[in-house]
């Protein structure tokens, strides 16, 4: 059965080219309801854990110099079938293969630097929500 909440971030080079108002507008007109956000710069320690699931892989090195080289803002989104309908809003990871209208095909800059993270699954969201939150930042 699918959740009603989902984890997003809004990655570095979204956010220092000041699209995070832009993203957060689609995300909002899109349905979605905010039920925590936090403006944070993940430190390599803090990059290295939440990506840890990629650590063998080679690109795992260059995602965390990535994701450690600005501001991120993390938030922890509501709505109906609120995983899957946020992967269609965000849009393939690479952004020339993105549907129009897609956050990523209007604001990423490649596949490695593709303007947001949505959760892949239900549990994700979950584990990847409570990497940022308490549960009482968005009860």
């Amino acid at each position: 059965m699918a959740g009603n909440i989902t984890f997003t971030m809004i990655k570095p080079d979204a956010t220092t080219a000041g699209n995070t108002g832009k993203i957060l507008d689609k995300i909002i007109e899109a349905g979605f309801t905010i039920k925590a956000m936090k403006w944070t710069k993940l430190s390599k320690e803090e990059a290295g854990r939440f990506y840890a699931v990629h650590s063998e892989r080679p690109f795992f090195g260059e995602l965390v110099e990535y994701m450690t080289s600005g501001p991120i803002v993390a938030a922890i989104l509501e709505k109906d079938n609120a995983v899957e309908d946020f992967r269609t809003l965000i849009g393939a990871t690479d952004p020339q293969k993105a549907a129009e209208g897609t956050i990523r095909r209007m604001f990423a800059q490649s596949i490695a630097a593709n303007a947001v993270h949505g959760s892949d699954s239900d549990e994700n969201a979950l584990i990847e929500g409570a990497f940022y939150f308490s549960s009482r930042e968005h009860a």
